[in-house]
């Protein structure tokens, strides 16, 4: 292998190799299938109190300088001025090789999570309510070692993905809908990765341009909408990376605009939407970039063999109807003028006119030259459904043949993860480069909710389990802190639990709350189901009460305390409210 050793080991140092790893997080592991599961850009910046795989890996981490599987791989396609690299110029072999490589790469991580001893620890997570709870039937003793838990640490699972919805709706709680759902999809025919191209070669020949490129294109338009405030002033935003079917990725990003540049109009809609093919005449370039990139089909009685196509019909509901003006929609996506204005293009043997163009933003379809769909949809009234769909995840179809007389089998979240799942070229480099797939701004910070004497401790094995105990900080949560300051603080009384990170800091290694000087978070309480039974009801209450001291005082009303969560809920009328 060029500029590295011939294969990678587990105990490869940082030393090795003629050049330091383009990434500086290393570690040790004795053994290549114990490499670190959670060493990856995909991961949080935040390691969240009551995470102990996260926080024993960190802690790991700052003490070693080996290299990890992602960081050798990583290091050997860089292309490098003046030196020759087999591995790009490999063409198919090139993108067997990546799809291989970030297979092992992942496959160690996943064999981490399945030992034993690690699952003990998971479990451990789920039965004391530190992390988000999907299934009700997680936390009964009946079920122990009946599941495989693949946790929230890792990037992409079900529980990560559950994890960054619950995290989004919070966002919306508190910021209100999104006005901008816009859709970016790679273009390989762009400049920056066709220059690059060696003589003979294809964009699919160098999957690692590809990637490199996107990414770089996504931050340009970050920056472009975030920083440069293009629509306006951004509250908060979610954006998710994807990768279609023939490996290509593309965006989806949600945005919250601040009051003043929320639309609110069809004529604002117009201001910065269209859905029409540009005059020729007037705007050539323009033109041609709607007709190469943001016309849909033909299909439909054009072509009843397009792969939209289900039963009969277009799943995205084309060709739309001409509409003379913008229209507000009720409960969808507003009705966007599309005049029937003569103008027509022939695409792929069809006359196509503006019922098939998918509206855009004239600036970024410029600007990008890719197919970039913007969407109004603050008058949506799906929110939910818009944000799972931009958190569904990869795509999976699977089934099995189990015998009639089989009972009590394990369910193996690692496996079903695993299973009927495809990996394309561009996101296995895309991966190994430690690109993160997902983003939001705020950030979320997930609150525990224990009941008392229920939070749990992470053991140092070097340490007596007396002295562990006798530690104050053992006991020490977000939970505990909580009360602990609106006993000291008249400001933290005025709050509701899930707003203290707005205004206080949560400080991992004295954990303390302290006062914020800028604000830049909001807060989560982890979710509980209704089966979970006090301690779903201790969330009710941490929900809408302010300023609570401790357990007792959120089980007092008018000056009764009440021996379960429960009768304070009922008393204080609560019990049937939810709030995410």
């Amino acid at each position: 292998m060029p500029y590295a050793t011939s294969t990678y080991h587990g105990t490869m140092n940082s030393d090795e190799q003629n050049e330091t790893p383009s990434c500086s997080n290393v570690h040790s592991r004795e053994d290549a299938t114990t490499v670190d599961p959670t060493d990856h850009g995909e991961i949080d910046n935040d390691i969240q109190e009551g995470d102990n795989i996260s926080r024993l890996v960190e802690e790991t981490q700052s003490k070693k300088r080996f290299v990890t599987a992602r960081e050798y791989y990583a290091f050997i396609i860089q292309v490098r001025k003046g030196l020759f690299n087999i591995i790009l110029f490999g063409g198919r072999l090139f993108q067997q090789w990546a799809v291989d490589m970030y297979i092992k790469i992942e496959s160690m991580r996943l064999d981490w999570y399945s030992n034993p001893e690690n699952q003990k620890l998971i479990r451990a997570e789920l039965y004391q309510g530190l992390v988000d709870v999907i299934n009700a039937g997680e936390t009964r003793a009946s079920e122990v070692g009946k599941r495989i838990v693949l946790p929230r640490s890792f990037p992409g699972g079900d529980r990560d993905m559950q994890q960054r919805f619950l995290n989004a709706m919070a966002i919306v709680q508190r910021f209100g809908k999104p006005d901008y759902f816009i859709t970016m999809t790679c273009n390989p025919y762009w400049e920056e990765i066709t220059s690059n191209l060696e003589p003979g070669q294809k964009a699919q020949d160098r999957p690692d341009l590809v990637a490199r490129v996107y990414r770089a294109k996504l931050w340009d338009m970050k920056d472009l909408l975030i920083k440069k405030k293009y629509f306006g002033e951004v509250a908060a935003y979610v954006h998710v990376t994807e990768f279609q079917k023939r490996g290509l990725p593309h965006e989806h990003i949600l945005l919250i605009m601040k009051s003043g540049s929320k639309l609110t109009s069809p004529d604002g809609y117009d201001n910065v939407i269209s859905a029409e093919i540009p005059d020729k005449d007037k705007y050539p370039v323009l033109h041609n970039l709607v007709i190469k990139h943001m016309l849909h089909g033909p299909c439909g009685v054009l072509n009843k063999k397009c792969p939209c196509m289900i039963n009969g019909e277009c799943r995205f509901h084309y060709p739309r109807q001409f509409c003379a003006a913008t229209q507000q929609g009720k409960e969808s996506y507003p009705l966007y003028r599309r005049r029937e204005d003569g103008r027509r293009v022939k695409i792929r043997g069809a006359e196509l006119d503006n019922r098939w163009v998918v509206p855009y933003n004239p600036g970024l379809l410029f600007r990008y030259n890719c197919h970039i769909n913007v969407e109004a949809c603050s008058s949506i009234k799906a929110i939910k459904y818009l944000f799972k769909y931009v958190y569904k995840g990869h795509d999976r179809a699977s089934f099995s043949v189990d015998p009639a007389h089989k009972e009590g089998g394990v369910i193996n979240e690692i496996c079903q993860y695993r299973d009927a799942r495809y990996i394309s070229p561009p996101e296995a480099l895309y991966r190994i480069y430690g690109f993160p797939l997902f983003g939001v701004c705020p950030s979320v910070l997930q609150l525990q909710c224990h009941l008392p004497d229920m939070q749990s401790v992470i053991i140092d094995e070097t340490k007596n389990l007396q002295d562990i105990v006798d530690e104050p900080s053992s006991s020490m949560t977000t939970l505990t802190e909580y009360f602990m300051k609106n006993r000291v603080d008249s400001y933290a009384r005025k709050l509701l639990y899930r707003e203290f990170p707005e205004h206080y800091r949560w400080i991992h290694g004295s954990k303390v709350w302290q006062r914020r000087k800028q604000r830049g978070q909001i807060g989560r309480i982890v979710y509980a189901h209704p089966a979970k039974g006090e301690r779903y009801f201790l969330r009710v209450l941490l929900n809408h009460v302010r300023g609570a001291t401790s357990y007792e005082d959120l089980r007092t009303v008018t000056s009764i305390t009440y021996s379960t969560f429960r009768e304070a809920c009922e008393k204080r009328g609560h019990r049937d409210r939810h709030v995410t």
